[in-house]
């Protein structure tokens, strides 16, 4: 819960793993999974001799996000050397931009509970990864820690947000708009369990209606969406009762601790490295002419933003279900191709955010992993439009059997019998039997108990299967009854 005279102030620091087939400034490979350091060189360890070559294909995807960010894209920008120690870093120096970055000064737009905010981005730079240090999994590790390089020299965008983010909610959405950007420009696979982007989070607090901010923390390495908010929800109480109670708030880093459901301290900002930035000497300046940047632009696909708003305008469906279906690209084009050949984009996208999205959250699996085809999923959809099925056969046997043996749905219904009844006099025989076995009700329908039709049409439902068409079924029988008047 928020406090009524307090307020936080975030900014967030997002790292994105290029989908390069290549490192940053080498030719080995970034294939995720390969065996521990198999995918290393003399330029990965800095070895003397050996000379970095940059990677244009990084440059490029660098240039699609500050494009569609509107940022601002300097044609000279310079590498330079991030100098600390630590065991996981084995040039003993990390090679990013610092001064002189690729691109300034974007912004994003986001809205929570219906209000929209813009959200600036100060800067975007590359940066190669570092390595990877194993505490766990070996047999002794509780004695060592290993250390696999296979994650060195892997190309990183750093994209640093300005601190206007005030809630946690909003915090959530931005980082969540942003891999959506990343993942429809096909930059990186947005995957934060196995660290392809990651999420530090710089907070504080100061009184509302105050611009001055307050000493801010650090939360570093938050990997997933859950534990972003958790963990700012838990610092933003902190440091309010920390001010309230008349204490200092430490500019510090610290961790979230999922297991207790808190933020811990890792180390004070006066105990950081002084990381001594120069240019690197191994690489010339990175000149971006306006030619490259013209030529990336031709290749932008349409961004998450104008796609919302054309799949509203175009299919007419409403901006909640636009927004679901354009969490991701391949959903946004498996909804538009399932609606064009239905020709009832309400229903293809219902059919998409309830039956599609529950089976692929169950499965753990994405769009592209789906066994129903887009045409194969409108096709059932005609069925029911023209009454050749109904929508509970279609839900309870005719969706599940496509799931389980991608067959399609009229050859299942053809197999199956599963064919809507339309046939009023059959019908009509199946409501007098219905009735004759049901006195009672009958009785109470004439007596003027509205509510029996429900029943009545319930056991003709039952008695055909739920094969009767349920709009004929209560017309007929609401006829027949009132005839017994």
């Amino acid at each position: 819960m928020m406090s009524q005279f307090y307020e936080p102030v975030i900014g967030l620091e997002i790292h994105a793993q290029l989908l390069t087939k290549t490192k940053l400034f080498c030719g080995c490979s970034t294939q995720y999974g390969s065996p521990q350091n198999s995918l290393v060189c003399p330029v990965c360890f800095g070895l003397p001799g050996a000379l970095p070559v940059l990677n244009e294909e990084a440059v490029r995807m660098a240039v699609k996000l500050a494009l569609v960010i509107n940022a601002k894209i300097h044609t000279h920008s310079v590498f330079a050397r991030k100098n600390y120690f630590y065991p996981d870093l084995p040039k003993g120096y990390q090679i990013t931009q610092f001064h002189f970055p690729i691109a300034t000064e974007g912004a994003l737009e986001i809205e929570v509970n219906d209000i929209k905010k813009t959200i600036g981005i100060e800067r975007i730079n590359l940066e190669e990864d570092a390595g990877k240090s194993i505490h766990e999994g070996m047999e002794d590790s509780s004695e060592k820690t290993y250390l696999d390089f296979n994650r060195s020299g892997v190309p990183l965008l750093e994209i640093v947000g300005k601190p206007e983010i005030n809630s946690p909610d909003e915090a959530v959405e931005f980082l969540q708009l942003f891999r959506t950007i990343l993942q429809y420009l096909e930059i990186c696979d947005g995957n934060m369990e196995e660290g392809s982007l990651r999420c530090d989070a710089n907070l504080s607090i100061r009184k509302k209606g105050v611009t001055e901010l307050g000493v801010k923390t650090e939360i570093k390495n938050l990997n997933s969406f859950r534990f972003l908010h958790k963990a700012l929800e838990f610092e933003t109480q902190r440091q309010i009762k920390l001010l309230e109670d008349g204490k200092a708030v430490r500019h510090e880093t610290r961790l979230w601790d999922s297991r207790r459901g808190e933020t811990r301290p890792m180390r004070s900002k006066e105990e950081a490295h002084d990381y001594r930035y120069f240019p690197e000497p191994d690489l010339p300046p990175l000149i971006i002419t306006e030619e490259f940047i013209s030529q990336v632009k031709e290749t932008l696909p349409e961004s998450p933003q104008e796609k919302r708003a054309r799949l509203i305008e175009e299919y007419q469906i409403p901006v909640y279900d636009a927004k679901v279906l354009t969490s991701s690209r391949r959903l946004a084009d498996f909804f538009e191709h399932t609606a064009r050949i239905c020709q009832n984009p309400k229903q293809a996208s219902n059919w998409i955010m309830r039956e599609v999205l529950q089976y692929l959250k169950e499965a753990n699996i994405s769009i592209d992993q789906f066994p129903i085809q887009a045409e194969d999923l409108a096709e059932l959809i005609l069925l029911i439009e023209k009454k050749e099925t109904s929508l509970r056969l279609a839900k309870e046997e005719i969706f599940p059997e496509m799931l389980q043996t991608n067959k399609k749905a009229s050859d299942i219904v053809k197999i199956k019998g599963l064919g809507q009844i339309s046939d009023e006099q059959k019908i009509k025989a199946i409501i007098h039997q219905v009735i004759e076995n049901n006195p009672t009700p009958l009785k109470q329908y004439l007596e003027g108990k509205q509510q029996v039709l429900g029943f009545l049409v319930g056991q003709v439902m039952k008695e055909t299967k739920g094969k009767a068409n349920p709009q004929l079924v209560k017309k007929t029988l609401t006829s027949i009854l009132n005839s017994y008047k």
